[in-house]
């Protein structure tokens, strides 16, 4: 890889929102962004790739991929990446760490793959091996097929640095985003939230509507990198401004600590005026004022806060106060669970591939506007 030539960069994405996903990167101005399992790929230079984990609210992180070739055994694979311009990416002062994978490969001891390749690298750059904080180096090896990429995150992106509340079973931040974006959601309508918990669809709605940059207030590895440019990245966030709004977000919970806590999020984040957020039960849930928008709602599941036959009930009321009160509005709900889904009695539509969250498999379904 050379500064001045294009390469791949790579979008992780939990394995059924990849659609989403590169429908985000093509409308931000990426060049053909390609779905494939487990993430978006574009070919791009380096601002793009800094401009990527800026802008990007449904990329999980953001990839370089430095090098593939083939190899056959250890000693080919360390030989091979020594032959990489390391010195062009990576400061001979950060420690690096490399994470293997491999499969149906003559290669198959990921640890010693591991080992040979930080071996290679600290013996090209002089960057040490162990210490706080490293920049981390993929290598997937499979049908002999090595794949080397730099991690140019750091910490996971739905780590924003602007939410310092988390409820009960939250929502990454970054699934939030590709849910809204499922649902059609372009910062254009207000959205509501029954159950908000730590507010994260409220949150992301909001800086949505706002056109805000979900990296603006955090820091990332290629911020380390022998090729960053300082300057030129001020320039870029330098240039992210607040598009003007009229929307109100609304929330509420029966929770008085998630009150509290998501009213103290939206705070931090600068949007205590665009968001509301009410302590009642979904019962006592009321049309706000203005036009009708999205409902999204994230409710429990039966597997980790309440149990599956004392939620029938609960998302019968949901469905019942929908439909009943929410004319005109768009529902999208969260759940592991069919049955539930179904108990709210909503016209939903076919729905969302599942979703691996948190150890479990949630989908998105989802209606038009309410009748």
């Amino acid at each position: 890889m050379t500064p001045r030539r294009a390469f791949e960069v790579f979008l992780t994405a939990p394995p059924g929102l990849e659609l989403a996903l590169k429908d985000e990167a093509q409308a931000a101005g990426f060049a053909k962004p390609k779905a494939t399992p487990g993430g978006v790929r574009f070919r791009g230079h380096w601002p793009d790739v800094w401009r990527a984990n800026l802008a990007l609210r449904g990329a999980g992180r953001v990839l370089a991929r430095v090098a593939r070739f083939q190899a056959m055994h250890l000693d080919q694979l360390e030989a091979r990446t020594r032959e990489i311009g390391w010195t062009d990416l990576l400061r001979p002062d950060v420690p690096v760490t490399v994470e293997a994978t491999t499969r149906k490969s003559k290669i198959y001891h990921q640890g010693a793959a591991a080992e040979r390749v930080a071996r290679a690298i600290h013996h090209v750059t002089g960057a040490p091996l162990e210490g706080e904080n490293p920049v981390r180096i993929q290598l997937r090896i499979e049908d002999n097929q090595c794949l080397l990429s730099l991690d140019t995150s750091g910490a996971p992106l739905h780590r924003r640095g602007q939410k310092p509340f988390v409820g009960k079973a939250p929502i990454r931040e970054t699934l939030a985003a590709l849910f809204l974006r499922q649902c059609g959601y372009t910062g254009t309508e207000p959205v509501l939230d029954p159950m908000c918990g730590s507010g994260t669809f409220l949150l992301e709605a909001a800086e949505i509507a706002l056109g805000r940059a979900p990296g603006r207030d955090r820091s990332f590895a290629f911020e380390r990198f022998a090729n960053f440019d300082a300057s030129a990245w001020q320039d870029l966030k330098g240039g992210q401004t607040d598009t003007r709004t009229t929307l109100h977000f609304h929330g509420s919970d029966r929770d008085a600590g998630a009150v509290a806590g998501a009213r103290s999020n939206a705070a931090t984040a600068g949007l205590g005026d665009l968001i509301t957020i009410l302590h009642h039960a979904v019962s006592d849930l009321q049309h706000p004022d203005g036009p009708p928008g999205l409902v999204m709602v994230n409710p429990p599941y039966g597997t980790r806060i309440g149990e599956r036959k004392q939620l029938f009930g609960l998302y019968g009321a949901l469905g019942k106060t929908f439909a009943e009160r929410f004319t005109g509005w768009r529902v999208g709900l969260v759940t592991t669970d069919a049955g539930l889904a179904n108990a709210t009695a909503l016209p939903f539509t076919d729905p969302g591939p599942p979703v691996a969250h948190g150890g479990l498999r949630i989908t998105l379904w989802q209606t038009g506007p309410l009748p």
